[in-house]
């Protein structure tokens, strides 16, 4: 079934979390093996069955890459588990520098305030990919959809970085 349909919503990159939330909670209600217990044994895997289709769509459409990957797969484009690496060679570049700077940021003074600057300007970097990856959906044609796959290739690096940036301000304030 298709997620967007399970959750009754426009199959669009821009939701209301709000109602995506509140409909899940009354699909999860709906769907929860604790109403079956008394059911018979097809019924009551059926509501298993149905509550983890609930549960994997809310996980999927709650996340702006898993999101439009997910729309992306709808469109023939599958992203999920691929091993295609990014080509462009500009944000390539741009990769090794911050992967450099992280590292230099180890046996630095002001540690916690690098951290945070190279976190901010990640932050922003994404603000602006997850606002093109909306436009480049909403065009819904071949040559967009590639251009969608090429932003979510770089969103999910950023992401990886931000929760490595986590990880070592963790570690400084650890000590």
């Amino acid at each position: 079934m298709n997620y967007f349909e399970l959750f009754n919503i426009n199959p669009e990159f821009s939701l209301d979390l709000d109602l995506l939330a509140n409909t899940y909670q009354r699909l999860q209600q709906l769907t929860h093996p604790d109403k079956f217990a008394t059911a018979s044994d097809r019924d009551k895997l059926l509501s298993v069955q149905k509550n983890a289709q609930v549960n994997d769509a809310y996980q999927v459409l709650k996340s702006p890459i898993s999101r439009a990957e997910y729309m992306l797969g709808l469109r023939g484009l599958e992203l999920r588990h691929e091993q295609q690496t990014l080509q462009d060679t500009q944000f390539l570049m741009q990769q090794m520098e911050w992967r450099e700077q992280l590292e230099d940021i180890d046996g630095s003074a002001n540690a916690e305030d690098q951290l945070a600057e190279l976190d901010d300007e990640i932050a922003q970097l994404i603000r602006t990919q997850v606002a093109s990856l909306a436009e480049q959906l909403a065009i819904n044609n071949e040559q967009a959809n590639l251009a969608c796959a090429d932003l979510i290739r770089k969103l999910k690096f950023m992401y990886k970085l931000r929760q490595e940036i986590a990880r070592k301000d963790e570690q400084l304030n650890d000590f």
